[in-house]
């Protein structure tokens, strides 16, 4: 088949979906399918090697520009390139872009208006770029914020058109109002022009179904899938002081507050010697506080020899931190809808403590790769921890589980080969396609 994925780029940030885009159309381009990984707003930031296109398309510099000022609207496409360049958009990205919901309410519901929007000049950009290449069968749009492209592209290219969910909600959820009613009434219009819906978990097919009123039969899942291979796990140095870590967005809502002051409960049993809590991720402006806090707070505990935050990491920085992990916690306060970085952990053949809530709950089940707890209960969330320190046995055995059971079930493969049989509903007589084994997807 041929296939044209559209991914958004989320400035400097390392972005779980990006990450799962870019892994799905290598995968893809593996099984023998012709990929296009279209950028948009700016250049998506992965941790391993991009395969994306090299033009931007929707540059976050333009965009900005065509909201706030007529002239912009108008300007010739040639003058465009200027501030549409790659290495630009990746400079300003460096020095942060601002990605709050909060702000950015009236951009948000301008680019849901398609075409009657202020960024109207940039849909024609891509449909006539689009135009230039080969058809494809179908086109697949990766969340629903940049759903507003499913009319245009379906009436300009008349392909297959799908669009992925994975996580806009929480984006939406944020804005104020009226932008989030207006926000969500155009995305359950547009919807209207999409063939087929891709969500990453059952738990956000069903939330989404509801969110955006989409029938359940226009609904599949492609499970998140990870290059399982560059995670392998790791002989346990028995030198090294027992360890509990996280990795992923310095935010309220990953809970990492809870694991903190879990790690103090547990350390203040006193018969627990030798610990450690590792810290590590991407930390945005708006959340220095938080981190700042807790710092403040590891301080009051005399425990700032044994948490370390370890900023963000680079792959191979970070599958040597996961290795060294004995146990991955997440008590998030909020229903995740991916879930990226435990089944990373996993793959390192690490046990995981989740709250229950959200994909966790799939992911833990589906694996038995770890263990749930209430979600926001620090004493459940330190007897776990208490457990698993104390029983070397469970440990292990939650660990091997863990690592057989994203290779057998959230390997890239698998999601390559879910997300072509899903394509392949929107186009039945696609170009030259190279898979003939149907693999069940929901």
């Amino acid at each position: 088949m041929r296939i044209i994925s559209i991914t958004a780029g989320a400035g400097g940030m390392y972005c779980g979906s990006c990450i799962r885009d870019n892994t799905l159309a290598k995968s893809l381009r593996q099984l023998g399918h012709e990929v296009l990984l279209v950028p948009l707003y700016t250049p998506p930031r992965t941790d391993e090697p991009s395969v994306s296109e090299h033009r931007v398309f929707f540059g976050g510099i333009s965009v900005y520009l065509e909201q706030y000022s007529g002239l912009f609207r108008g300007t010739p496409w040639l003058i465009d390139r200027l501030w549409e360049s790659p290495w630009l958009l990746r400079a300003v990205s460096q020095r942060g872009v601002q990605t709050q919901p909060e702000q950015l309410g009236e951009l948000t519901v301008s680019v849901l208006e398609g075409r009657h929007g202020h960024q109207r000049k940039e849909f024609d950009k891509l449909v006539h770029w689009l135009r230039s290449e080969p058809r494809p069968d179908v086109i697949d749009i990766s969340n629903s914020m940049l759903i507003s492209l499913a009319p245009a592209l379906k009436e300009a290219i008349g392909c297959g058109i799908c669009c992925t969910l994975q996580g806009e909600d929480i984006f939406l959820d944020h804005l104020d109002e009226p932008y989030r009613s207006r926000a969500l009434a155009l995305i359950r219009e547009h919807a209207r022009s999409v063939d087929r819906f891709v969500a990453v978990s059952d738990y956000y097919a069903g939330h989404m179904a509801q969110y955006l009123r989409i029938p359940g039969a226009k609904l599949d899942v492609v499970p998140l899938g990870i290059n399982a291979d560059g995670y392998p796990p790791a002989a346990r140095d028995e030198s090294r002081p027992f360890t509990i870590g996280y990795l992923g967005r310095i935010a309220p809502e990953k809970g990492i507050h809870l694991l903190c002051d879990a790690y103090h409960r547990l350390r203040a049993r006193g018969d627990l010697e030798g610990c450690r809590l590792e810290l590590a991720g991407y930390l945005g402006p708006e959340h220095q506080a938080y981190l700042e806090g807790m710092v403040r707070q590891v301080r009051e505990w005399g425990l700032e020899d044994e948490i370390h935050y370890r900023g963000v990491l680079e792959l191979d920085d970070k599958v040597a931190f996961l290795q060294r992990l004995d146990v991955f916690a997440v008590p998030a306060t909020y229903d995740d809808p991916k879930g990226l970085s435990l089944v990373e952990a996993m793959a390192c053949g690490v046990p995981v403590v989740a709250a229950r809530r959200g994909t966790y709950v799939e992911l833990i089940e589906r694996t038995g790769g770890g263990v749930l707890v209430p979600p926001e209960d620090v004493e459940a969330l330190t007897a776990e921890l208490h457990r698993l320190r104390t029983d070397d046995g469970l440990r292990a055995e939650l660990g091997t589980r863990a690592a057989s059971g994203v290779r057998e079930r959230y390997s890239a493969d698998v999601m390559a080969r879910r997300a072509a049989e899903v394509y392949r509903r929107v186009c039945p007589s696609p170009s030259e396609d190279p898979v003939s084994t149907a693999v069940g997807v929901r």
